[in-house]
């Protein structure tokens, strides 16, 4: 294992293991690796971290994702092979109970002829080129078999117990995706749900996703009757396989390959095409694919590769099928896409392009676009109106990313497009709540808008949701301005209350100190690290459903993160008293934990330090931590990020009374620190309502004064 992953067991910083390495001389040697990337073996290790106190037992999950970092193979190889592993355990337990009762040297000897009868009967003739590399070939076949390590697979069927085979192989393909951020694009949950739902009202349908990534768009869709999937990357489409054929009981059929130059699925017609395409790229086949038979909307620019993929989806579709696809708003208005857009509208396969608020997707910083199209039904009229939805007023002041309000964006998208969908584009009545403007067209002010498409077919073509949805007045109103007023007034003056007044000292305090660390191992503080989240939580969830999350701390809100789906296990729940600690960014923030955020799951880049009441009073403990000297020492520096080693933080040795003395002191700056904050917030608010009020005439430049 490497210095992160003893860093991962330790809930601490590879800063902290480095420091062990040279300050312990009997530290684990390095068994393999290079000098700047040394690995370790795990039980050297583990047995090193228990004896120091540090580590009490590693859990299974680790183990199985150790085991798999390990192995001899890739670590993509290794997880496929134990996907396919927990595929018979899914598919056929009696099988995999026989295996199990047999020894090791027998069980590595049938298991392989067991994994291809189960692998042929899910994925057919694709199994031979998916599963080349992952899977040991039958002895039936004569060929080298590759080795099958009985003990990593009889724990990952051990974790697969606890989890179920889905949810085990679900977090060890995160594990595995987290350690390759930068070389794969991945399409978050959120808007993965949301192009589902459009494109797949019903049950039973047939489902081509042809750049599959890790196949987060066909697993969002619900009770499928086929799932085709394709990407470039061969271990990508393996895994993408399994994870399909895990998740469902659909017939799964993945293939490796470029899409766009080598289509696996020539003669496939589906019932719905989701697609998350790369983005600008150049070297797309343009020159080779110049008389391709997909080009029926115009042969795309070699700057537009996703107009390739919008008509390579449509051309996957039977008729009146629909396709999704993520797609950069620049692609809304490039000049040089104008002909191919003109076209879809003219034809009436463009049905609808939505605007997704920044941070629904990589890249983060844009705000990405839905296009939804229909493929024409030969006799039928074309439809003569397209839909917008602009979604940045419903994102609201929770937008960014880890912070989208998902299910307001997908109740208001549906609710935009369901009733246009199933008027067909023609006399579309938008929404229940729309209004009609005066050109006919339907809007529901600030989120969206039917526009017939012969408005559209103009020099430009732009179909940019903002360009044509039509925005409410801004303004909140004079009579809830003056309400933030006199509220921003109020906590001024509570400001002034609060204001501290520092006494000096003679002399700095000539007190012994001791680190966190230390009280840990004797007893005065437990320390628990945070684990991951998926999305902001529902605004009816109560703190026992929600995540603590590093914003959260920083700002002093409540708790707003949802659990990941399919968590393996208990998350550390926070109480009263407790002390949270962001240990990336360098900053010195802490939160003591109240009533009001009791219960919630600590999440990630968060440590709990829960003191025993009979010898630290956590106002105290939190008070100390927050000194700039003490973080400073207590940080190492990356290239791209600093890190807080929660166990090097100093405090001083004062009896429970004198700790008392500090912690009310540390208490009242807290909440002189929360009205300073309330503050900031409703000058902001006051101050952007103004000037809004003033522009859209909802206040009058008279009434300042008053």
């Amino acid at each position: 294992m490497t210095a992160a992953g003893i860093a991962r067991l330790a809930g601490v910083g590879r800063a902290a293991v480095s420091n062990w390495r040279r300050r312990h001389a009997d530290f684990p040697k390095p068994v393999g690796g290079t000098e700047t990337s040394p690995s370790f073996a795990l039980a050297e290790v583990e047995r090193w971290l228990r004896d120091q106190g540090k580590l009490v037992e590693v859990p299974l999950r680790e183990r199985v994702w150790q085991q798999l970092a390990d192995d001899p193979s890739t670590t993509a190889t290794a997880l496929a092979r134990t996907g396919c592993v927990l595929l018979l355990v899914r598919e056929r337990p009696a099988v995999w109970q026989e295996l199990a009762a047999l020894p090791d040297p027998q069980l590595a000897e049938l298991l392989p002829t067991a994994l291809e009868q189960v692998l042929g009967a899910r994925f057919g003739e694709d199994r031979t080129e998916l599963f080349r590399a992952a899977l040991p070939p039958a002895a039936s076949t004569g060929t080298a078999a590759v080795p099958v390590n009985p003990a990593a697979v009889r724990a990952a069927v051990e974790l697969a117990a606890g989890l179920g085979p889905e949810q085990a192989f679900e977090f060890l393909l995160g594990r595995f995706l987290d350690t390759n951020l930068r070389q794969y694009t991945l399409t978050p949950e959120g808007p993965a749900a949301l192009m589902a739902a459009i494109a797949v009202p019903g049950e039973g349908a047939t489902v081509l996703d042809p750049a599959a990534g890790a196949g987060a768009l066909p697993r969002a869709v619900e009770r499928p009757a086929a799932l085709y999937a394709q990407d470039a990357d061969p271990d990508l489409a393996a895994l993408t396989a399994l994870r399909l054929a895990l998740h469902s009981d659909a017939a799964v059929r993945a293939r490796s390959g470029d899409t766009l130059r080598a289509d696996a699925f020539p003669d496939l017609a589906v019932d719905a095409v989701l697609c998350h395409p790369p983005f600008n790229e150049r070297n797309w086949g343009h020159d080779e694919l110049a008389y391709d038979a997909r080009w029926e909307y115009g042969f795309p620019a070699r700057t537009e590769s996703e107009l390739a993929w919008v008509q390579h989806a449509l051309a996957r579709l039977r008729p009146g099928g629909t396709a999704i696809l993520l797609m950069p708003p620049a692609a809304a208005s490039r000049r040089s896409g104008r002909r191919i857009r003109a076209g879809l509208l003219r034809r009436g396969a463009l049905r609808a392009v939505v605007s997704l608020p920044a941070g629904a997707a990589p890249p983060y910083g844009i705000p990405l676009h839905l296009w939804v199209l229909r493929k024409p039904e030969p006799g039928r009229a074309p439809a003569s109106e397209l839909l917008f939805v602009d979604t940045a007023e419903v994102a609201g002041a929770a937008g960014g990313r880890d912070r989208l309000d998902w299910q307001a964006v997908h109740t208001a998208v549906l609710d935009a497009w369901r009733p246009f969908n199933s008027a067909d584009g023609e006399d579309s009545t938008g929404s229940a709540d729309s209004t009609a403007n005066t050109d006919g067209s339907q809007a529901q002010a600030g989120i969206s808008r039917s526009v017939p498409v012969i408005e559209l077919l103009d020099d430009d073509v732009d179909l940019a949701p903002a360009r044509h949805v039509p925005h409410p007045a801004t303004g909140a109103g004079a009579d809830e301005l003056l309400k933030v007023r006199d509220r921003l007034a109020d906590t001024l003056l509570l400001t002034r209350e609060l204001t501290p007044a520092p006494t000096t000292a003679a002399q700095p305090a000539p007190w012994s100190a001791t680190t966190v660390g230390e009280l840990a191992r004797a007893g005065a503080l437990l320390i628990r690290a945070g684990a991951s989240l998926a999305g902001p939580a529902a605004p009816d969830h109560s703190p026992r459903t929600a995540v603590l999350t590093e914003h959260d701390v920083i700002t002093g809100g409540p708790p707003s993160g949802a659990p990941a789906d399919g968590q393996d296990d208990e998350p550390v729940r926070v109480e009263t008293g407790d002390v949270v600690v962001p240990v990336l960014g360098g900053g010195s923030v802490v939160r003591v934990v109240d009533e009001s955020a009791a219960g919630a799951a600590l999440g990630r880049n968060l440590h709990l330090l829960r003191p025993d009441p009979a010898a630290l009073d956590p106002w105290f403990l939190a008070g100390f931590l927050r000194g700039t000297a003490n973080t400073r020492q207590a940080s190492s520096y990356a290239s791209t990020a600093t890190r807080l080693d929660v166990r090097r933080l100093q405090l001083p040795r004062l009896p429970l009374a004198d700790q008392r003395r500090y912690g009310e002191r540390f208490r009242a700056l807290a909440a002189f620190e929360d009205a300073l904050r309330l503050a900031g917030r409703l000058g902001e608010q006051l101050v952007q309502g103004l000037f809004d009020g003033l522009t859209d005439g909802t206040v009058r430049p008279d009434q300042q004064g008053e």
